[in-house]
């Protein structure tokens, strides 16, 4: 399959509330961002406050709704269930808060599904949610501007990685000719596009959507039995698809090269590098690590095996069956492009959706966004 690469209403009819772009927004207002992807539905209820917002209410479940996609094309009756059972959920504390201004969105399991314009009107039917399926751009120039507040100012080159279940996202940054303490904001502003820099501000060299994530990596490979092997296949195999990307041939820049890593994959070999047993999300979220600590961490989930991992509390029991290919993407990525400063973004396209509606609407302060010194 060619990676994807970039070419130049009511949401609540028998309810108050309406889609996001429908209304003024008020003083104090709440905003939602729900991310149906491609094994979790994902949703965050959020108020502005100063550059930044404030978490009010949330809600994660693996719905695994690209089950069975690689070989038949079309999504189950039984996941379609699973995310329809989810998004009821969704839509009683959108209403319980009282959310007029939302962006609910579905990504690469729709994308790819002959079926899923029926899965979308039943979810409209059943819920009175209005989905709408995003493109691998906007996919990935969300996941750029969630991570905006982690951009060093020293920072010149940036790559931003987002694993996801159904596809990878790689966006590679030229922020040089960026006032450094501006180069925070360089990335929020990337929310019109990644096309005509302006400028003094960021330039996107390339960018890609592999339509590999560790969802529809691990089916690729779930017929082969030993565990050492299927993980370097993983690897072979996500490392073939990179061929096309610009970046690929040149590897790491030497100095100012960052790498900004969201995914649970990434959070996850975070946790265990730090040995969280409960997750933590003030200590995973910022923090740095290296190729070496990383790739340790990968190799110590090796050495557990399919049992072990199962059972390692750092690894949780929604994770560990996912863990291994989304480690084969993120040890690929390390070793093309090794560095001493890969930032772990507990953060995403949630994020990212927020922040875009905030910045339309004009609710966030415009200093304060001074990323990391």
């Amino acid at each position: 399959m060619t990676p994807k690469r970039p070419a130049g209403a009511d949401a609540f009819p028998k309810t108050a509330v309406e889609p996001s772009g429908t209304r003024n927004p008020e003083e104090g207002a709440l905003y939602a961002a729900l991310d149906l992807g491609t094994n979790s539905c994902r949703m965050l209820i959020a108020r502005p406050k100063g550059s930044q917002f404030q978490v009010i209410d949330s809600f994660s479940k693996p719905v695994q709704l690209g089950q069975g996609l690689e070989a038949s094309g079309r999504l189950s009756r039984s996941s379609m269930a699973r995310t329809v059972h989810a998004l009821q959920v969704c839509r009683r504390k959108l209403e319980q808060h009282r959310v007029r201004n939302m962006r609910l969105v579905a990504t690469e399991a729709c994308r790819r599904a002959r079926n899923s314009r029926d899965l979308l009107r039943t979810i409209r039917r059943e819920t009175g949610l209005q989905i709408e399926t995003i493109t691998a751009e906007e996919e990935a120039r969300l996941a750029v501007i969630s991570c905006a507040p982690l951009v060093s100012h020293k920072t010149e080159t940036l790559m931003v990685v987002d694993i996801g279940g159904g596809s990878t996202e790689l966006v590679w940054i030229d922020l040089e000719d960026v006032e450094p303490k501006e180069r925070p904001r360089a990335i929020m502003r990337l929310s019109d596009g990644f096309g005509n820099p302006q400028p003094g501000g960021a330039r996107v060299v390339d960018w890609i959507s592999v339509p590999l994530g560790v969802a529809t990596l691990r089916d690729q490979f779930a017929d082969v039995e030993d565990d050492g092997g299927r993980f370097a296949l993983m690897s072979w195999y996500f490392e073939e698809m990179l061929a096309g990307f610009t970046p690929y041939a040149e590897g790491s820049p030497d100095e100012g090269f960052q790498i900004i890593g969201t995914s649970g994959t990434v959070t996850t070999v975070a946790a265990s590098f730090l040995g969280l047993r409960r997750y933590d999300r003030t200590k995973v979220d910022g923090l740095e690590m290296t190729s070496t600590q990383i790739d340790r961490v990968i190799h110590s989930y090796l050495q557990l095996g399919p049992d072990g991992r199962r059972a390692d509390p750092r690894i949780g029991r929604e994770r560990h069956a996912l863990i291994m290919s989304g480690a084969a993407i993120l040890q690929t990525l390390m070793r093309i492009w090794p560095t001493s400063k890969l930032s772990v973004a507990d953060r995403g396209l949630r994020e990212g959706l927020l922040y875009a509606q905030m910045v339309r609407d004009g609710v966030l302060a415009s200093e304060g966004l001074n990323g990391v010194a």
